[in-house]
């Protein structure tokens, strides 16, 4: 892994223009379990495979409630993503306290984008291994980020990160059409779908390794955003039942190379 002294910091470039620690940083993303996220006209899930240590740990918690309009879902190290988390609850109430207000999607992603971004040009800093999917719902509507280790953030229509994402994003890409006229029900189908094209063939989608974080503009008129839901454990069974009732066959292809089985 050593590469000529041009991977010993984060603030050093080589010659081609490259920064290696933050490539090694995404390739922690690319170990960590699958998360898929996609967003409609109304609502934005996510949907999250958790995995664990051995057989007598409990499951990894992959995804995180921020604030009432919003959530998270992580792939890499859980530890930078709490970190990060703890940060963009500090400024979620930090909004309410001084403007009354939920703070907006697209200035919360863009200050965890220039907290990364400000650790690739300290010499004392590294990079956050872990990559991230927003989603939430604010006054322009339903909003689906991704964070990404070198500080870039970018809106998604669908997207997914992780160990084995690619059978993901294909379902993501197959169906693509059809998430923006999607309702709350159908939206959670389609990210359990895609979360299952990504499994082996040895395994499937529990209540325990499977979890959904739903928001979206609420219809009762009483309220103009529902709340962020987390869905976990036995609230899981009812949804899983519903996705493997339309679920489709298999792909027949495996993305290559294994990684490592636990998000650290």
């Amino acid at each position: 892994m050593f590469r000529n002294n041009y991977d010993n910091d984060a603030v050093t470039f080589s010659p081609q223009g490259r920064i290696f620690q933050v490539e090694y940083a995404s390739e922690a993303v690319k170990q960590g379990s699958v998360v898929v996220g996609i967003t409609s006209k109304t609502h934005t899930v996510l949907v999250a495979l958790k995995r664990n240590a051995e057989e007598l740990s409990s499951y990894q918690k992959k995804i995180i409630g921020i604030d009432e309009h919003f959530g998270l879902a992580l792939a890499g190290l859980a530890s930078d993503a709490r970190v990060l988390s703890n940060f963009m609850k500090r400024q979620a109430l930090a909004s309410k306290m001084t403007y009354g207000r939920p703070i907006p999607l697209e200035r919360i992603v863009h200050q965890i984008g220039d907290r990364a971004q400000t650790s690739t040009q300290v010499y004392t800093k590294r990079p956050y291994g872990v990559g991230l999917l927003v989603a939430g719902v604010d006054e322009t509507g339903p909003h689906l980020f991704e964070f990404q280790p070198s500080g870039m953030t970018q809106e998604m229509v669908a997207c997914a990160i992780g160990a084995r994402s690619q059978m993901a994003r294909t379902y993501l890409e197959r169906h693509l059409e059809e998430f923006a006229g999607a309702s709350r029900e159908e939206l959670i189908k389609h990210g359990l779908m895609a979360l299952k094209e990504s499994l082996s063939q040895d395994k499937e989608l529990t209540i325990e390794n499977a979890s959904v974080g739903v928001t979206g503009v609420a219809k009762d008129g009483r309220r103009k955003i529902e709340n962020f839901k987390l869905y976990d454990g036995p609230e899981m069974g009812p949804l899983l039942e519903a996705a493997l009732e339309t679920s489709e066959p298999a792909a027949g292809t495996t993305e290559g190379g294994e990684s490592m089985e636990v998000d650290t």
